[in-house]
C-alpha cells in the first residue's frame, strides 16, 4: 500500500511504508529475487503544518513522478460495477528491486488513488481492490512466475480472493482452490491496535465487487462477517509473522480464536543501513575522536535545523532528547507533559533539552490534539522544548543522527516494533524506552540504553514517574561521564548493526517465511 523510499516521493505515511522501502532496498543489495507492488498515489500523504493557533492543518500538494516508467501493461478491475482500467508504472530510482505501481488511467477514476489512507469505506476498499486484484493481474501480464506472494499487512488480501476465483474458474472446488492458494501466500501482521485491523461488511464488499465470484458463505469462511482483513490474511497464508519477538507472542494470543489460521512466528523488523547510518558510525570500534566528532557534527546540523524552523537556539553542550513518530494515542508522544511541575524542575535544574516531531493522520483529531499540545509546550518551556512540524524522511535522518537520546514510551504491547529507535542506535544515539517492540529484546539496561519500566501492562502515572526517575538518576549521570557515554554509544551501534538491519530481516524472511514455498528456487521471484 505504501513505500517510504525518499522524501521527494511521498507515497508513504509512516513506519509501515518506510519499513517496506527498507525491505526492497535490502532485497536489491542482497541480489534477491523480489518484485514489489503498490499504488501510485496522485497526492500521496499530507504535508502537515501548524496554523496561527498551533493546530495541525493538512495539504496534499502534487509531487514529481515523471521518472516513473510506463510498462505498457494495462489491467482492469471492476469497482462498483464499472471497469477501472489501470496503467502499471515502474521504478528502481532509489536503489531497490523493481517497484510496480498501479494507477487508474482515466481522470474520473482517480478518486481511488487521490491520497493515501483517505477516509471513507468505499475509497479504502477500492484502493485495496486495485492493490490486490489489480496487482495480481499486473504481475501475470508482466510475465513473472511468482513462487510466494508476501501480503505485507491486510491491504493485499483481495489478491488471495482473486487467486481462489482463478482456480475455481479452472474447475476446482472452493476448498481445493483455497488449499492451493494458501501454498503460495505468506502474511505479515504489523499491529495489535484494533484500528489497524480493518473490517468491512460482506454486503459492502459485494456492492464494491471485492468478492468477485465467491459466495457470501465462501467469503465468510475466509474473513468472517464483518470481513476482517487480518483474519483473511491469516486464513489465506501458509505461514504468518509478527514483527518483533514480543509482537509475535502478542499476535498469537490476539488471534488464537481464529480457526484455520496460519501459524504466527516472529521476525523482528530491521532498517536499511546505507539509508540511515551516517559514515562516522559505520565502525563501532572506530577511534573515540571519530565517533565524538561525528556525533558533534550531526548534533550541530540538527540544532541548525531547529534554529531555522523555530528561531530557538539550543545549547550544544546540553543533553538533547529526541522523540519523533506518528502521532497516535498509544504512542503517548505527550506523556512527558503529564507532570508540568516536575518537567519545569527538570529543565530548570538539569542540562537537558527536548526536540519533538511527528505527524497525525489527517482524519485523526485525537492525534492532532497531541500535536497541538506538543506545539504549545514550546511556549511553556521556552528555549528548552521545541516541536518541529511536518515530519518526513529528511527530518527523520536529522533527528536520529543528531539527538543524544531517543525517547519512546508507547503503551505496551501496542508498539509492534518501533524501527525509529533502531535507526537512532545505528548512529550511536542511546535509546530510552518502554520495553515494547524491538526494545524489549534489544535493551541492555545501562549498557546500550535504558528501559523506562518493567514488563507489566502500561500505566500512565507509573510510566511517567519511571521516565523522570530514569532520566534524573541514570541518563543524566551517564551524560556527565564522557568515557561511559562513549562506551554506551559503541554498544548501541554494535547492537543495531549485529541484530537489527533490514539485510538480516530480509534474509530471515527468505529462510523462515518463504523457504518452503512450492517450486521455490533461486530464480523465482517473491513479492
Amino acid at each position: 500500500m505504501e513505500y517510504g523510499l525518499d522524501e521527494s516521493f511521498p507515497i508513504y505515511s509512516g513506519g509501515l511504508g518506510v519499513l517496506a522501502g527498507d525491505y526492497i532496498k535490502s532485497a536489491r543489495d542482497l541480489d534477491l529475487p523480489v518484485v514489489a507492488v503498490g499504488l501510485r498515489w496522485e497526492r500521496g500523504y499530507c504535508v502537515q503544518r501548524l496554523d496561527a493557533q498551533g493546530h495541525p492543518v493538512d495539504d496534499f500538494p502534487e509531487y514529481d513522478h515523471e521518472f516513473l516508467a510506463d510498462t505498457g501493461v494495462r489491467v482492469r478491475v471492476r469497482v462498483r460495477g464499472a471497469e477501472v482500467p489501470c496503467a502499471v508504472l515502474s521504478t528502481r530510482r532509489f536503489g531497490h528491486v523493481p517497484l510496480f505501481l498501479i494507477e487508474p488511467v482515466r481522470t474520473e477514476d482517480r478518486w481511488i488513488t487521490r491520497r493515501l489512507y483517505e477516509a471513507g469505506s468505499d475509497v479504502r476498499v477500492a484502493q485495496e481492490m486495485l492493490l490486490g486484484i489489480g496487482g495480481l493481474r499486473a504481475l501475470n501480464w508482466l510475465g513473472f512466475s511468482i513462487s510466494t506472494y508476501h501480503f505485507n499487512e491486510g491491504h493485499a488480501v483481495f489478491a488471495g480472493v482473486e487467486m481462489i476465483a482463478e482456480r475455481m474458474e479452472a474447475g476446482r472446488s472452493f476448498s481445493e482452490a483455497w488449499t492451493d492458494t494458501r501454498r503460495h501466500i505468506v502474511f505479515t501482521t504489523h499491529t495489535p491496535v484494533r484500528a489497524g485491523n480493518e473490517e468491512h461488511s460482506l454486503r459492502e464488499l459485494r456492492r464494491m465487487g471485492a468478492c468477485l465470484e465467491l459466495s457470501n458463505t465462501e467469503m465468510r469462511a475466509l474473513g468472517g462477517d464483518p470481513f476482517n482483513m487480518t483474519v483473511a490474511g491469516l486464513r489465506l497464508s501458509r505461514r504468518a509473522n509478527g514483527v518483533s519477538q514480543l509482537h509475535g507472542r502478542t499476535a498469537r494470543i490476539m488471534w488464537t480464536h481464529v480457526e484455520d489460521a496460519a501459524p504466527i512466528i516472529a521476525i523482528t523488523n530491521g532498517v536499511h543501513r546505507p539509508t540511515w547510518q551516517a559514515d562516522p558510525f559505520r565502525d563501532a570500534v572506530a577511534p573515540a575522536e571519530r565517533l565524538r566528532a561525528g556525533h558533534a557534527r550531526f548534533k550541530e546540523e540538527l540544532l541548525g535545523e531547529i534554529r531555522a524552523r523555530t528561531q530557538v537556539a539550543f545549547d550544544p553542550n546540553l543533553l538533547l532528547v529526541g522523540f519523533a513518530r506518528r502521532s497516535a494515542g498509544y504512542k503517548r508522544s505527550d506523556l512527558i507533559l503529564g507532570d508540568p511541575a516536575r518537567l519545569s524542575r527538570l529543565l530548570e535544574s538539569q542540562p537537558i533539552q527536548f526536540v519533538f516531531s511527528g505527524k497525525a493522520h489527517p482524519d485523526d483529531e485525537a492525534g492532532k490534539a497531541i500535536v497541538a499540545r506538543l506545539a504549545r509546550a514550546q511556549e511553556t518551556y521556552p528555549g528548552r522544548f521545541v516541536y518541529l512540524e511536518n515530519y518526513d524522511l529528511a527530518l527523520a535522518r536529522r533527528m536520529i543522527r543528531g539527538s543524544d537520546v531517543w525517547l519512546h514510551n508507547p503503551v505496551r504491547p501496542l508498539e509492534a516494533c518501533g524501527t525509529s529507535g533502531m535507526k537512532a542506535a545505528l548512529n550511536g544515539v542511546l535509546n530510552l524506552g518502554i520495553r515494547d517492540g524491538w526494545w524489549d529484546e534489544a535493551c541492555e539496561h545501562g549498557v546500550n540504553g535504558w528501559a523506562i519500566d518493567g514488563e507489566g501492562p502500561a500505566d500512565d502515572a507509573r510510566d511517567l514517574g519511571a521516565l523522570y526517575d530514569t532520566l534524573e538518576r541514570e541518563v543524566l549521570p551517564a551524560w556527565r561521564d564522557p568515557a561511559r557515554w562513549l562506551a554506551m554509544m559503541r554498544a548501541s551501534i554494535e547492537t543495531a548493526v549485529s541484530r537489527f538491519t533490514s539485510d538480516r530481516m530480509v534474509s530471515e524472511y527468505f529462510e523462515r517465511l518463504y523457504g518452503s514455498g512450492p517450486g521455490a528456487g533461486p530464480g523465482d521471484p517473491r513479492t
